[in-house]
């Protein structure tokens, strides 16, 4: 079964923000990648981000998503570099996204 994809628009904002357009089109690329099996890729986020499942997509950076699968959406919100500790680590501001009510999706 393949998913429809939906990327929100701060994840989209978070993708243009990065300089490198390499980076950029690896980042989409893997992201199409998650219309097939998307449960299967990945892995199961815990603690502030639990439902969310993050996968990897160029070196350190993820790509941090939710499926539905009663109508078979895949809604991917946000994408960034893993820089533990680093105000710029896509958890941290994914963390701040939701509780600003920004990711805050409701998926089953």
């Amino acid at each position: 079964m393949r998913y429809r994809i939906l990327i929100t628009e701060t994840c989209l904002s978070l993708i243009n923000k990065l300089s490198d357009k390499k980076i950029q089109r690896t980042i989409l690329d893997r992201i199409e990648q998650l219309s097939e099996e998307p449960d299967k890729q990945g892995k199961n986020l815990v603690q502030d981000l639990s439902g969310f499942r993050s996968v990897h997509a160029a070196g350190r950076y993820r790509i941090i998503y939710k499926i539905d699968k009663k109508t078979v959406i895949v809604y991917v919100l946000a994408a960034g570099i893993r820089k533990e500790g680093g105000k710029k680590d896509i958890y941290k501001i994914a963390k701040k996204l939701l509780n600003a009510g920004l990711l805050d999706l409701k998926v089953e």
